[in-house]
């Protein structure tokens, strides 16, 4: 039996976001070392600001200033920052309603330790050295014994205004395959496809899962598949793809490998990309060291019936 296999994952995906007028004015005012609230047609002054009344949900954009002063509302301490956040060292996350509005805005407060933060301390925006635009221009609070810090005036007229960000979404986690797979991916390191048979329906299942899909019961006998098999379905991939070092167009299809009830998918290649075909008899080509099959070709043999595949659809 080998060893359950684990290995450090990262899901990432950033993407560019358009601003409207109230959230462009907001960072461009960020970037000045000025804060913007909006302000509601009841008097109310949101910050951050939002383009409809979350009450009444009437468009607003009347913006006003608020102080970079301001009172916490609640906190609550983090004392192990992760990789992406305000501060590396222990902060507290807090609420902090700024002087002059009637919400409170979520950020960073730099603290020597939780005994230091409590609700109703008074802070200040401490400003980023280098700003750009975005939330993190305000670096983060800082406890402040002063007066409250009036408004310059400014408005939400700015010159070169912010129009667009990047979103950075991450998870960072520890995957593990778990018993099944494991045993699969150590036999794709010796160039061999393995899958599990219910024990019920008499199914193989490739990649397996520890269970039968249909009968609901745990699988153990192992299998081997292939290593060719027949393209059942596929799909024509335009455009190219991130770190992804492969021409477009290019094919990737659903193979059902000679011996398994179940399509696996894998890149076409080795023939033109509109001469791939349902039926299509393929057989998986290995680069050296690689603990998968690259991709795909044809075998020359000629194309399976249909009523052999149908099922794998």
């Amino acid at each position: 039996m080998p060893d359950v296999l684990k290995a450090p994952l990262v899901v990432e995906f950033p993407f560019t976001r358009s601003l409207g007028p109230v959230q462009s004015a907001f960072l461009t005012g960020l970037r000045e070392r000025v804060v913007l609230g909006v302000r509601t047609t009841d008097g109310r002054t949101l910050v951050p600001p939002v383009e409809y009344d979350p009450v009444t949900a009437e468009e607003i954009g009347d913006l006003v200033e608020v102080a970079p002063t301001g009172t916490v509302t609640t906190w609550a301490w983090n004392h192990a920052p992760r990789r992406g956040q305000p501060l590396a060292t222990p902060f507290a996350w807090v609420l902090v309603r700024l002087d002059g509005a009637d919400t409170a805005l979520l950020h960073a407060l730099d603290a020597p330790g939780p005994e230091a933060v409590r609700t109703g301390m008074r802070v200040r925006v401490r400003w980023s050295g280098e700003r750009t635009g975005a939330i993190t221009d305000i670096a983060c609070f800082e406890p402040y014994d002063g007066a409250a810090t009036p408004p310059t005036g400014r408005t939400g007229a700015f010159e070169d205004t912010v129009t667009g960000i990047v979103a950075a979404a991450r998870l960072d986690y520890t995957y593990s395959p778990g018993r099944a797979q494991s045993a699969y991916i150590t036999a794709l390191s010796e160039q061999r496809t393995v899958g599990e048979r219910c024990p019920s329906c008499r199914k193989v299942y490739v990649p397996p899962r520890g269970a039968c899909p249909t009968c609901g019961v745990p699988t153990a006998e192992q299998v081997e598949v292939g290593p060719r098999g027949t393209v059942t379905t596929f799909c024509i991939v335009n455009i190219k793809a991130k770190n992804l070092d492969i021409d477009v167009p290019y094919v990737y299809a659903h193979i059902a490998l000679d011996g398994a009830d179940l399509a696996l998918h894998g890149r076409i290649g080795g023939i033109p990309y509109d001469q791939v075909r349902m039926g299509l008899r393929v057989e998986p080509v290995w680069t050296p060291g690689a603990r998968h099959p690259d991709h795909y070709r044809p075998t020359g043999e000629p194309d399976a019936d249909y009523d052999t595949y149908k099922e794998l659809l």
